[in-house]
């Protein structure tokens, strides 16, 4: 919810916000991460690199960008926008920045291979052998962590709400990892057992995820290792992942406590990269543990050629009363601009199963950085809020 131009949030401002829900029409939202301007992604990542760069200019490119980047979003017709995550260089990197208590070592080549690709990899070694992501930095906690991105996201809560100026009647969110994500991609090397490590780590980011709420600003937690990690461990039973996943969304759930679950949604996907996600886990097997986020809606990847059949699981499971759904309805697996009559459809699907007033579309992943050029992601955008005008008049009947 935007507030007034000139107004500044309060504490009572922020505890009012909640989640939209599209009472007259369905509504579109996005995963999050969108294509930067080129002369902002080499600022951006020249200052992740620790190589020189200058600061005053980055944060007047990063103001004026985010204002152009809501701009946009509106104008493709989306109803729920953020600021494309432009101050991250990375998805993974950026909590790591913001989190103190880690160092950084030199992978054993091939170990990030078995690691990220995991089951597959062992299926399609020759696919995934030379694959990028081999080898480089990889993250090892050493001591206490703290969060000590207080300044970086309070310069995002502001980039954002100067871009939101003149705007009216719009969701905005911003995004934070989930704690279990950040634990796969960091390992361990001062905390005795996983439970402390992970409640360091919601510890921490709790202190991020309030200062989006207390903005007045959605949350939305992102956490693609809920279902990638089947893959980084191949050794484990569908009931032994079960249990890994439970006590991940046990710390995820600690992190959000003081939160009002009405300004939270979460994202879930299978990981982004490119590959045959053949071992993929399935939905059935993990989203009554999905469900048991305190979130006011679930972002769930539905759209690409291994997932698209599992809004049938909706058949056989309760969408929990008063919460929203959010298929992802265009994908990033493909530069195919899905067409909106397939869009269409597939919202369609889910709302004759959970019902209209509960279905919020979405996307699979952050499009703009995955699809092979940003023009492409805005096309599917497009496609996106046009799909979600055709279903709304077929469901109007």
């Amino acid at each position: 919810m935007c507030t007034e131009r000139g107004s500044e949030p309060t504490q009572r401002d922020a505890r009012e916000e909640r989640m939209k829900r599209g009472n007259e029409r369905i509504l579109a939202t996005h995963a999050g991460s969108l294509a930067r301007p080129p002369d902002l992604r080499e600022m951006v990542i020249a200052k992740s690199g620790g190589q020189p760069h200058d600061e005053a200019a980055l944060a007047g490119r990063l103001r004026s960008a985010v204002a152009e980047v809501v701009q946009q979003q509106v104008a493709v017709g989306l109803d729920s926008v953020n600021d494309g995550e432009f101050s991250k260089a990375h998805f993974t990197s950026y909590a790591r920045e913001r989190l103190s208590g880690h160092d950084q070592r030199t992978d054993v080549p091939g170990e990030v291979l078995s690691r990220v690709y995991g089951r597959d990899a062992l299926e399609f070694p020759e696919y995934f052998e030379g694959r990028g992501n081999l080898g480089g930095p990889e993250d090892v906690c050493t001591g206490p962590l703290e969060y000590i991105g207080h300044a970086a996201v309070q310069s995002d809560i502001d980039n954002f709400k100067a871009g939101l100026e003149g705007f009216g009647g719009l969701e905005v969110f911003l995004l934070a990892v989930a704690p279990g994500t950040i634990e796969h991609w960091m390992q361990n090397r001062y905390y005795d057992r996983d439970e402390d490590f992970l409640n360091a780590i919601a510890d921490a980011m709790h202190e991020k995820y309030k200062a989006i709420t207390d903005a007045g600003l959605l949350l939305q937690i992102d956490d693609p290792d809920l279902a990638d990690a089947w893959q980084i461990h191949p050794d484990l039973s569908v009931a032994e992942y079960r249990a890994f996943a439970e006590l991940r969304i046990e710390a995820l759930n600690y992190a959000l406590r003081d939160i009002p679950e009405e300004s939270i949604r979460f994202h879930m996907c299978w990981g982004s990269y490119y590959g045959p996600h053949v071992y993929d886990i399935g939905l059935n097997d993990i989203v009554d543990i999905i469900l048991k986020v305190k979130a006011a809606g679930y972002s769930i990847e539905a759209s690409d050629p291994r997932h698209e059949h599992e809004w049938r699981v909706w058949e056989g499971t309760k969408l929990p009363a008063g919460k929203a759904l959010i298929p992802g309805v265009v994908g990033h697996a493909s530069d195919f601009v899905e067409h909106p009559m397939l869009v269409a459809e597939r919202i369609v699907n889910y709302a004759l199963l959970v019902g209209r007033e509960n279905v919020i579309v979405g996307t699979d992943y952050g499009l703009g950085t995955r699809v092979g050029h940003p023009k492409i992601a805005w096309a599917k955008f497009g496609a996106q809020a046009e799909g979600a005008r055709l279903a709304t008049e077929e469901l109007r009947g």
